[in-house]
């Protein structure tokens, strides 16, 4: 096959440019999305940027500023083109320097924009998840317990604040994050994956009314699973992929028999992470594609893998 294209959408630059996310539009436009500034969450500089790339077009267009809290870090954007045209951003406010102080919002284009500048957005406000508060402590307490004596020795500094954080309503609720885009089932159910490095867990945000009203799923159990990418199987099973935040070195992976509710333990599978992010996709062919850093250290190797049988 012939190479691929490279298409820079914007010059190298000092600035920290991190956390992209990109999604095809009805239209067949791409639209990016990432966050920029001289840091991460402890620089309140930080916002979200964005650019475009027309259908058909060689080009990206010029970056502009499509979401800005001044005076607190914007990080981790998702953008999401729902079935009816309109255009989602979902990413978290930090509003203490900290990813537990994560603070999760939304913004809605009532219409799909067109692919030539900033994007007009209608309406936006904070996404409020709240997590059922006695099964989300026993999950915690069931994924700390779960660890081997050298998992919790190594981790022990993290480990000691999750069990009484854990029946923390604050905690509950504070800290999740997007990082890859949601997805619409069959159904008509939405779901956005969300994580938190409170916890260092995964949980799904629901949505049955097209984003009116979301309420939360179970808690990924199993210790250092974050950024859920989801695919969905033949018989409805729904399939995460996550990266690795603990000792694994693995891409975990998790199924839901009921549209993302609750979720099987999770487990390594046999592909390599450096603590690095991943998406994955159904293509048009059926066939899935999985896009990671094939390394246990280092993300100086993008790999993409094919897939004709459902992982």
């Amino acid at each position: 096959p012939p190479p691929p294209v490279r298409r820079p959408i914007f010059a190298a630059e000092k600035k920290h440019n991190h956390s992209s996310c990109v999604v095809e539009t009805g239209n067949g436009d791409l639209l990016a999305v990432w966050y920029s500034g001289t840091g991460e969450r402890k620089s309140d500089d930080v916002l979200i940027q964005a650019a475009w790339l027309p259908k058909g077009a060689e080009e990206w267009s010029p970056r502009f500023v499509t979401a800005d809290t001044p005076g607190y870090p914007d990080c981790n954007p998702a953008v999401f083109a729902d079935p009816d045209g309109k255009i989602w951003l979902f990413w978290p406010t930090i509003l203490d320097h900290r990813w537990e102080g994560a603070l999760l919002k939304y913004a809605v284009a009532d219409a799909s924009p067109s692919p030539t500048g900033p994007i007009t957005w209608s309406r936006s406000g904070v996404l409020h998840l709240t997590p059922e508060s006695a099964p989300f402590a026993e999950a915690i307490h069931k994924a700390v317990d779960a660890l081997t004596p050298e998992e919790k020795l190594k981790y022990h500094d993290e480990l000691e604040p999750f069990k009484k954080r854990a029946e923390d309503l604050l905690y509950q609720r504070l800290g999740w994050m997007p990082r890859v885009h949601a997805v619409v089932l069959p159904s008509g159910r939405w779901i956005l994956p969300l994580y938190c490095d409170t916890f260092s867990s995964s949980i799904m945000a629901i949505s049955d009314d097209k984003g009116r009203t979301w309420k939360a799923g179970d808690l990924m159990v199993g210790f250092g699973n974050i950024q859920p990418s989801l695919v969905r199987k033949n018989d409805g099973t729904l399939v995460a992929y996550m990266r690795d935040n603990g000792p694994h070195h693995k891409i975990r992976l998790s199924t839901s028999p009921d549209e993302g509710k609750s979720w099987t333990p999770v487990v390594d599978t046999p592909l390599p992470n450096p603590g690095a992010g991943i998406e994955a996709i159904r293509l048009a062919s059926g066939r899935w594609a999985l896009v990671y850093n094939d390394l246990e250290r280092g993300r100086h190797s993008l790999a993409v893998s094919l897939s004709d049988d459902e992982g």
